[in-house]
């Protein structure tokens, strides 16, 4: 369906009650909102159609369980500052996340 690259900084590993995120679809969430919602983005980060949505950005749990990321993708997300590839399939069973770091 789309297609995006995210800089996952510092200010995505944190809730709006400044909580540290140790999920990854915490992060991804975080990082959507703070783009759509706050404003607050790092170079590197690009829009996307979907996650504009804040009902799509809860569905990013569900997304990520039926998508692929691989273990080592997945610790470099949550440690923060990396560049990340996301792809937003739809599926016959939902829609889901392919999220690759580069």
């Amino acid at each position: 369906m789309e297609r995006y690259t995210a800089y996952i900084g510092q200010d995505d590993l944190y809730n709006s009650y400044d909580e540290r995120l140790w999920e990854p679809w915490q992060i991804i969430r975080q990082d959507r909102a703070n783009y759509h919602r706050y404003g607050v983005f790092q170079p590197g980060d690009e829009g996307d159609a979907f996650f504009a949505s804040a009902k799509n950005r809860e569905r990013a749990e569900r997304m990520i369980q039926f998508g692929t990321i691989d273990r080592a993708a997945a610790a470099a997300l949550v440690q923060g500052d990396v560049l990340i590839d996301v792809k937003i399939y739809r599926g016959p069973d939902g829609d889901y996340l392919d999220i690759t770091v580069d």
